[in-house]
């Protein structure tokens, strides 16, 4: 029976200045294999291409290369397949690996680890699962962006109120609002492609810190592994997570998006609106009242927003501080990453779920333009181009209609001419041609304009940049 005081043993794998074991809270505190276990594939996939290029450069033997990376494969089927026991005393997937290894092959496993340390270990395995990371949310954009340009194609001639300030300000197509976050998402698209260019250089041969004695190639692991080059300052090296903080930037950045439309689904889908109706797929029931549809998927896609911008915030606090090279804080690397990643993919899928699925009540939205006094600008517009007079007095001269019209208890179409005229002589019946909302709609034929005939050019464009 074991002494429940005694120390267990020094790791073996890297305990031979240590005397004495860890306590059983400094191994809880210093494991992290309970979450860098996901990084198997990358893990092995390194150790195996770094094997070669020992082999290549003649550091290690063509035998213990083959028996590493067989015994490496092997490991990968059993993770794989959920026979493989990790242990929170060895820290950390490198070292679980390794160890493994060692037991399938013997002492020829302690070959694998030469010209490397665990600090370009993990960059170089982090770096990959973040590439894929920032390749999967852009396959998941590019289904939303189709999404919403499907959507927007579908109703390019729906007339709704514009708003700023939550406030009827003109008419536009609800395709054309749409095709608003098209461009968002665009521009989100481009940040994560962005990332994923400036992240694609190869830390493998960084080492500790300093670089290694050995004669290694670090081109060909980098070009073994996809990236382009391999990256220049072994300092920089090991102690940069600049490329974790941008994809978590750029995911921030995305889900506020996500979130601001999130928002117009909740109001939009509200019975003061009933712009939109949300099927049972993404809305829940109220367990007190019956008549309720909540729609928990937008709000949920609004709330999760913000723990990926706390996670970026966790890990721009954690980096801040650190000097030159490597230090045991930047483990809190990872579970923040993990986290986004996994946060974002859930409120990308719902939220493409949603455009997918939401019935449009083109009835209510062209309803809605009938008060506000949606047109005036249009009006204004009108006194410039006709009677030519400044825009700034066409304001004023709209301004006092509108106060006339409020007075009144109608819509500026509902003045007549001779009520007009009262405010500006020159008025002529003509300006009855501006003041309906269809018409003010399709006149806003400037690019990138609300008018459903560019909305149509936009969502064919749009289908082209998709890509």
């Amino acid at each position: 029976m074991t002494d429940k005081n005694q120390k267990p043993e020094a790791n073996s794998l890297w305990g031979g200045r240590f005397e004495g074991g860890v306590s059983d809270i400094m191994e809880k505190i210093n494991a992290s294999i309970d979450f860098d276990k996901i990084l198997y594939r990358q893990d092995i996939t390194g150790s195996i291409e770094h094997c070669k290029m020992l082999v290549a450069t003649d550091i290690i033997s063509a035998d213990d290369g083959d028996a590493i990376v067989k015994g490496l494969k092997q490991i990968e089927d059993e993770i794989e397949a959920g026979e493989f026991e990790f242990s929170a005393a060895l820290e950390d997937i490198h070292m679980n690996v390794e160890s493994r290894l060692t037991e399938i092959i013997g002492a020829a496993a302690g070959r694998l680890h030469t010209a490397r340390s665990r600090n370009d270990q993990v960059a170089t395995d982090f770096k990959l699962w973040v590439r894929d990371a920032c390749d999967q949310a852009d396959d998941a954009l590019k289904a939303l962006q189709m999404a919403l340009v499907e959507k927007a194609e579908e109703n390019a001639h729906v007339i709704m109120p514009g708003f700023t300030h939550l406030q009827s300000a003109q008419p536009v197509t609800f395709g054309h609002h749409l095709l608003a976050y098209f461009e968002m998402f665009t521009r989100d698209r481009s940040r994560f492609q962005d990332a994923r260019k400036r992240l694609n250089e190869c830390p493998l041969g960084a080492a500790a810190l300093a670089g290694t004695s050995f004669p290694i190639d670090r081109h060909q692991t980098a070009k073994a592994l996809g990236f382009d080059r391999p990256t220049s300052n072994s300092m920089d090296t090991v102690s940069d997570r600049d490329f974790a903080l941008e994809f978590m930037s750029a995911a921030a950045i995305s889900a506020v998006h996500i979130s601001r439309l999130a928002e117009e689904m909740v109001t939009w889908s509200c019975a003061q609106f009933n712009f939109i109706q949300m099927s049972d797929s993404f809305t829940t029931g109220s367990s007190i009242m019956p008549q309720k549809r909540n729609p928990d998927a937008a709000e949920l896609c609004r709330g999760k927003s913000g723990r990926i911008i706390g996670s970026l915030n966790s890990l721009l606090v954690t980096m801040k501080g650190l000097a030159l090279t490597f230090s045991k804080d930047m483990q809190e690397d990872k579970e923040a990453t993990f986290d986004a990643v996994e946060t974002y993919s859930l409120i990308i899928a719902a939220m493409t779920g949603m455009v997918e699925d939401m019935k449009v009540n083109e009835n209510e939205m062209r309803k809605a333009t009938n008060v506000g006094f949606i047109t005036a600008t249009d009006l204004a517009d009108w006194v410039v181009r006709v009677l030519g007079l400044p825009f700034r007095t066409a304001h004023h001269i709209t301004g006092s209609l509108v106060a006339m019209a409020e007075k009144k208890g109608c819509d500026l179409d509902g003045l007549t001419l001779e009520e007009m005229k009262q405010v500006e002589p020159a008025i002529t019946d003509d300006v009855f041609n501006v003041l309906s909302v269809e018409k003010s709609v399709a006149s806003r034929e400037s690019f990138g304009g609300t008018a459903p005939s560019q909305v149509l050019k936009q969502v064919s464009l749009a289908k082209e940049r998709i890509g």
